[in-house]
Formats: structure tokens, C-alpha cells, sequence
């Protein structure tokens, strides 16, 4: 995966603090609606306001077409979006696992059709992800699919009601790595998948690489090292009057993204979805630990 954001430290944006806006007009941040946008829409927002700049949260917007339209509409300002999910709810473009030809798709189209600036993507990619119990992996050395692939057939897999037909479920599985499984379970829920991996009534699931079931449980998420699953990498989308009015924006936003990757992400999410801790507490903590706000 290349590196789109090296080069961009933690000075520029603690310099940029004195910075203020060429337009006195408030900048709306805004979010879709789950754990993980509210915390990088407060993360967004709490950096800009340290620049002096006046901003409005419109969090919890809904999904991703809401979002868009608000976006397009300038009822909000930005918001983070993935590139895998406007390649295929915005763009319609044919999925691919080349991220930089994702990202460059995208960004090109919300250019050219809306007027809207895709900055550098962070290093979250919040894509599909096949996780395992520590024990499984340890006791199988699976670190990647193409190691699970070799176990395969011992094992009992979890996974939505879709999974078993989607392109890049079961059937790409067998496709991409030739794995097959002992038998297939489905859960309606996510968290019910997690559940019965702990329980230990299932050995594999499928689930999202920011997930903080991940991390709090002890769970493997092997490595697709053959490319099955499309790129899903976070990055704010700004309006383009708005970058032009406030050149620092830009830098402002894309500072965040370098601190940013999806085991830090799954910490960020627990603390929100487990300790029950607020959302913009969580999101001022992390940017003081890590040089972006003055603590």
C-alpha cells in the first residue's frame, strides 16, 4: 500500500494552530451515522477549531447517500468518507483491489461531477477482514488467508446471511485462495459473530478491520495477501469553495490521517462502544496524545 500521507508531521498542524480562516464563514463538519465517523468528525473539528476556526457539527447525518447529498447540497462542509464505499454507492464504478486505482477514481469523479475534494486518505482501511481466536492462529500458524486456506476444511465459519453468495465471500474464498470450510453458520448480527467466536462455537468470521471486538477479544485478522477484499481507506471530503477560502484546511485534515491506522482505530471505537465514553472526549484525547492539540 503506498504511503500517500509520509512527509506530514504533527509540527505543521500545532504551527497552523494560529492560523485563521480567509472566510469568516463557520465550517460544518458533519458524519454518517456509527461509532467510528463520530470520532473522526470530532477529531476534524476539534483540529480546525484549535486554528481558529468557527465550526458546526451536524453529526449522526445517516448513511452514506444522505452524507453525500448534505455534502453536495452544502448543508455540511466535509465529512470522512471510504473509497470503497463511493466507488460503489456514488460512483458505481466496477470494484477493484488496487487502492490507489480506487482512490484515484473517486477523487477524479467527485471533482469533476460535484465540485468536491477527496484529500489524502488516512491509514485506516476500514475494509473486510477474516479474523480467527489467538489460539486458532497460534496452533495453525495463520497469520494470512492463504494459511487459513490449508486448514480450511477443519474449521467452521460465521458470517451474515449474504456471505455465502456475496463475490467476495465464501465463493471468492475458494476462488482467490481455494478455501473451504467444515461448515457455515449465519448470524444476523456482527456482534453475535464475535460472540460465538469467543464462545468458541465458530472458528472463523468475517467482520470490518476497524471492529473493536477485534482488539478487545483477542482476535487474529489474517492478512489477504492474494487481494480479495476492495480497498475501504477513510479520507475527509471537503468542498472545494471551502478548501479555497481556507488554504490550511487541507493540511489541517490530512495531519490527522498520519496518526490514524485500524489498531488505533479498534482502540478509539472501544473506548466508545465499551467504556461508554463520549465520542469528542475520545477524539480530543487521542490529538493531545499525539502532538495535534495542546494538552
Amino acid at each position: 500500500m503506498k504511503n500517500w500521507t509520509k512527509g506530514i508531521f504533527a509540527a505543521g498542524i500545532m504551527a497552523a494552530a494560529m492560523f485563521q480562516p480567509a472566510s469568516a464563514e463557520t465550517i460544518k463538519v458533519g458524519s454518517k451515522n456509527f461509532t467510528e465517523q463520530f470520532i473522526l468528525a470530532e477529531m476534524y473539528a476539534a483540529v480546525l477549531e484549535n486554528a481558529g476556526i468557527t465550526v458546526e457539527r451536524k453529526i449522526n447525518l445517516g448513511g452514506t447517500l444522505i452524507a453525500h447529498q448534505a455534502l453536495v447540497a452544502g448543508e455540511i462542509d466535509l465529512y470522512p468518507e471510504y473509497t470503497g464505499t463511493a466507488l460503489a454507492s456514488v460512483v458505481k464504478g466496477e470494484m477493484s483491489t488496487d487502492a490507489e486505482k480506487v482512490y484515484t477514481q473517486v477523487k477524479d469523479f467527485y471533482a469533476k461531477q460535484f465540485n468536491l475534494t477527496w484529500l489524502k486518505p488516512s491509514g485506516i482501511n476500514n475494509g473486510y477482514v477474516i479474523v480467527v481466536r489467538q489460539e486458532t492462529a497460534q496452533a495453525n500458524n495463520l497469520k494470512s488467508l492463504s494459511d487459513l486456506a490449508k486448514v480450511s476444511k477443519t474449521l467452521v465459519f460465521g458470517g451474515g446471511a449474504e456471505f455465502p453468495d456475496r463475490a467476495d465471500g465464501l465463493p471468492g474464498l475458494k476462488r482467490v485462495y481455494d478455501a473451504e470450510f467444515k461448515e457455515f453458520k449465519q448470524f444476523a448480527k456482527l456482534g453475535l459473530r464475535y460472540d460465538a467466536l469467543e464462545q468458541k462455537d465458530i472458528d472463523v468470521a468475517n467482520g470490518a478491520a476497524t471492529d473493536w471486538q477485534i482488539g478487545s477479544k483477542n482476535l487474529v485478522p489474517l492478512a489477504d495477501d492474494k487481494g480479495l477484499f476492495p480497498p475501504y481507506y477513510v479520507a475527509p471530503v471537503v468542498r472545494q469553495d471551502v478548501l479555497k477560502a481556507n488554504p490550511k484546511v487541507a493540511e489541517l485534515l490530512e495531519t490527522v490521517g498520519t496518526h490514524l491506522d485500524n489498531e488505533k482505530m479498534r482502540v478509539l471505537n472501544a473506548k466508545v462502544e465499551t467504556d461508554h465514553e463520549e465520542a469528542k472526549d475520545v477524539a480530543v484525547e487521542f490529538l493531545k496524545e499525539n502532538g495535534l492539540l495542546p494538552k
